[in-house]
């Protein structure tokens, strides 16, 4: 059996696409690739650089020079993939807290999305991967052997992230999240530039009534069938 060789998965946010992406990932023997960690990269290196975030041109000439490579994890601490930066490993500084604070307003510049497209693509016709994002079926991978478009409703997403911030200790409220993850849909599905829909060729799978094993059983059906 010939299994595909590129699977992009998209969806809107908290609909569980990393979990479903790491783990498909690893049954396959796959890279497993957030295509997000690129965004934080250019972050990173707009703060590196002394480089205002606000300064859209002056982050997005950072993003068409700079080279980001994610690589199947060569260390045994905890991470899921090596993120290297212009040859450096920046796995785990691109999850410091002044790269979250600042990532979402990098990643809404069209010239930065380009450059990152054109990367993101070059990783991943090497083949042996699981993309994920919200742009991959239709932009970056759009000849992907197969295109999973995971969603669920904005109460389950927002029920899900409760439940795991509770779980954390975070103090939050189910209402603020909720309000938080139709916000965020709205953003991404409205946005000029690659914005959040079902490929035409994709499969839609809801998980409103599957757990994490369930939604992977589901995806490793669609793999064989594919």
């Amino acid at each position: 059996m010939t299994i595909p060789r590129t699977i992009a998965i998209d969806g809107p946010a908290a609909s569980g696409k990393s979990t479903l992406g790491e783990r498909l990932a690893r049954r396959l023997g796959y890279l497993y690739f957030d295509t997000g960690v690129m965004y934080r990269a250019v972050t990173l290196k707009a703060l590196q650089t002394g480089t205002d975030v606000y300064d859209e041109p002056g982050v997005t000439r950072l993003a068409e020079i700079i080279v980001i490579d994610v690589r199947q994890a060569s260390v045994n601490d905890g991470r899921m993939y090596d993120v290297f930066l212009d040859g450096v490993d920046v796995t785990w500084e691109i999850r410091s807290a002044p790269v979250a604070a600042n990532v979402s307003v990098v990643s809404t510049y069209a010239g930065v999305r380009k450059a990152m497209t054109e990367q993101q693509r070059r990783i991943g016709l090497q083949g042996n991967v699981v993309m994920v994002g919200r742009d991959i079926g239709t932009v970056v991978l759009p000849d992907a052997d197969l295109k999973i478009y995971l969603d669920a409703s904005a109460e389950e997403r927002a029920r899900r992230r409760f439940v795991e911030e509770q779980a954390r200790g975070i103090p939050t409220s189910y209402e603020d999240i909720l309000d938080n993850v139709r916000t965020r849909d709205k953003i991404d599905s409205s946005r000029e530039v690659a914005p959040l829909r079902p490929a035409e060729d994709a499969i839609i799978l809801n998980s409103d009534h599957l757990d994490a094993d369930g939604v992977l059983e589901a995806a490793i059906r669609l793999v064989e069938a594919a």
